[in-house]
């Protein structure tokens, strides 16, 4: 399958796209199939980036994400052992869920995802935002994340893989209250991958997010 590389912006909104549309989409070759960035990039390393900014993070004032009932999660992505792993895969959980919390706000630039990204992240979290805010919806159902790969440098980056389940993730209508609820596909699992900082605070901020819908890595 060929792919093609797209600045963040685009392949998060080739994903609410599809959310938009149906979350299982059809079965037909996804057009939206983004090169993903290796999360092996830099030395892997148990080291922690700084002491400190573990402290930090304990006491840092995160945003409270309150989510829609109809709306649940899983991630199944088991404790590593190793704390700045477990503290990025953590704060990736908090980027993830403060985004769908903008949406069932309607707020594009809501507080709560930026505390958790910035760059291109942030810019591709607004555009993402920004389409069901236009198409008056939100999204309802279950999301399942899964096969969590995380390394950890020295310089305080990490890079992240991971697959997420859309197949009963689904748009719901703020207009009629009505889901639309549509059949899975193998564009309904997604492949990720994001880079990510420890910032002063001790958070590990996404930076930069890279798609492949349908990937065969992510097919049940």
């Amino acid at each position: 399958m060929k792919r093609r590389s797209l600045p963040v912006a685009a392949a998060l909104v080739a994903s609410a796209a599809l959310l938009l549309t149906a979350c299982g989409g059809d079965d037909g070759e996804s057009k939206d199939n983004d090169k993903i960035a290796g999360a092996d990039t830099g030395s892997e390393t148990s080291a922690s980036p700084t002491a400190s900014a573990s402290a930090s993070a304990d006491s840092a004032d995160r945003p409270k994400i309150e989510l829609p009932s109809d709306l649940t999660y899983t991630f199944e992505w088991p404790k590593t052992g190793d704390k700045d792993k477990d503290a990025a895969l953590n704060d990736s959980e908090q980027f993830l869920k403060a985004v769908d919390m903008a949406i069932a706000e309607q707020d594009p630039l809501h507080k709560a995802y930026q505390f958790y990204s910035e760059g291109e992240a942030a810019a591709g979290s607004e555009k993402f935002i920004q389409a069901f805010v236009d198409n008056k919806s939100r999204i309802t159902g279950a999301k399942r994340y899964f096969d969590a790969k995380v390394n950890v440098n020295s310089d305080g980056t990490a890079g992240l893989v991971y697959c997420e389940d859309q197949s009963k993730a689904y748009d719901k209508s703020l207009t009629t209250g009505k889901t639309n609820v549509t059949a899975a596909s193998k564009n309904s699992y997604v492949l990720y991958s994001s880079r990510l900082r420890v910032n002063e605070q001790g958070i590990w901020i996404t930076e930069t997010l890279t798609s492949e819908r349908g990937s065969s890595v992510c097919q049940p």
